[in-house]
């Protein structure tokens, strides 16, 4: 069987557009503990260039997708100089397969979502 791997992207839905420039960072979570394994940027489309976990580093278990939102929003000029309303937003999931999973983040400045994408 092939390993599996790990894709992300990010849609600014207030302004319609894929979100580039997006910090990701993705740990491995054990319990209470966090092991940073990955860090990329969304590119011009919204998306890494490679998987943020590819195949030759899969393994199955419990991971965490940190997207720096609040960044992004105040670079587009979506954020106010008060505290944001979204900042960081965390992303836990499971992958208990070897297989391709897509987690994407739809997002605005008040309000997000996210889904097991393909």
């Amino acid at each position: 069987m092939p390993n599996g791997f790990l894709t992300t992207h990010v849609l600014d839905t207030a302004r319609g557009v894929p979100a580039g420039g997006v910090k990701i960072v993705l740990y491995r979570v054990s319990g209470n503990d966090h092991r940073k394994i990955a860090r990329a940027v969304t590119n011009a489309d919204g998306r890494t260039d490679q998987p943020i976990l590819p195949a030759d580093v899969f393994t199955t278990g419990q991971y965490e997708l940190v997207f720096f939102a609040g960044d992004y929003l105040k670079a587009t000029g979506q954020a106010g100089t008060e505290t944001l309303f979204l900042d960081q937003i965390p992303i836990r999931f499971g992958m208990a397969k070897a297989a391709h999973y897509h987690v994407p983040l739809l997002l605005s400045p008040y309000g997000y979502s996210t889904y097991r994408g393909s």
